[in-house]
C-alpha cells in the first residue's frame, strides 16, 4: 500500500501524503501577529485578509490520499467568514488549485516527519514580489500543531504570524457543534479567490457566513 492511500508506511514516512494524513481533522487555531522585533500586533493591514489580531478559527482539513480540501472558518476576534482551498497530490507533492488571478503555482511540500510547507513553486516573478507568505506547519505530537507564516509585500518583510492549533475532532466531514455557521450543513464551499497577486492590489474576498437555517 502506497503513502497516498495509507496514513503511514515504512518506506516513505515523512512524505507529503503521510503528513497530510497526520494533520487530517478539525483544528482550533489561535492566530497572533508580531512585528519584526517580536512585539505583538493588534492589526494586520498587509495580510491577504486584513483585520484585527489575535483571532481564532476552525480549520477543517480533509485528505483522501489524493484530493485535499481545507476550509478556515473564523470563530472569534474578527467578523465571521470562511475560506476554502483545494488541491491534489501530483507525483508526491500537493498542488493547490489556482488561488486567483496572477497567482503563482502553490505547492505543499514536506520538511520531514510532521512538517509541511505551503509556498509558491517559484518566487522570482512579479506576483510573488507583490505578495509572498510561505506557511511552515509543524505537528508537535498528539493533537497539537503550530504554524509560522512570514509575509513579504512588494519585496519587503512586513510581519510574522504565529498560529497555535489544537485538534478538536478527527472527523473533518462534519461541522463541530460550535461552528459559527451552525452544527449542520456543508463543511466546504467553493474555492475562495484572492486578488493580492494582481498589480492593482486588492485583498482576498472571503465568504461572509450565514448561519444555516
Amino acid at each position: 500500500m502506497s503513502a497516498s492511500t495509507s496514513p503511514t508506511t515504512d518506506s516513505s514516512v515523512g512524505s507529503v501524503a503521510d503528513n497530510l494524513w497526520l494533520f487530517r481533522g478539525v483544528w482550533r487555531d489561535v492566530i497572533t501577529g508580531h512585528s519584526l522585533d517580536g512585539s505583538p500586533l493588534r492589526e494586520d493591514p498587509h495580510g491577504g485578509t486584513p483585520g484585527p489580531l489575535p483571532y481564532e478559527q476552525l480549520v477543517y482539513l480533509d485528505f483522501d490520499g489524493e484530493a485535499f480540501v481545507q476550509t478556515n472558518v473564523v470563530s472569534s476576534g474578527r467578523p465571521a467568514q470562511q475560506r476554502t482551498f483545494r488541491g491534489r497530490l501530483v507525483d508526491g507533492v500537493l498542488e493547490f488549485d489556482r488561488l486567483g488571478p496572477d497567482a503563482p503555482k502553490m505547492l505543499g511540500v514536506s520538511g520531514g516527519p510532521g512538517v509541511l510547507v505551503f509556498l509558491p513553486e517559484r518566487c522570482d516573478e512579479p506576483p510573488t514580489t507583490r505578495f509572498y507568505d510561505p506557511d511552515y506547519i509543524r505537528h508537535l505530537g498528539g493533537d497539537q500543531r503550530t504554524r509560522t507564516t512570514t509575509l513579504y509585500r512588494d519585496g519587503l518583510l512586513r510581519r510574522v504570524l504565529t498560529v497555535r492549533g489544537t485538534r478538536v475532532s478527527s472527523d473533518p466531514t462534519r461541522r463541530t457543534p460550535d461552528d459559527p455557521r451552525g452544527p449542520t450543513g456543508r463543511v466546504h464551499e467553493g474555492e475562495t479567490l484572492t486578488r493580492v497577486y494582481l498589480a492593482a492590489d486588492t485583498s482576498i474576498e472571503p465568504r461572509k457566513l450565514q448561519e444555516d437555517r
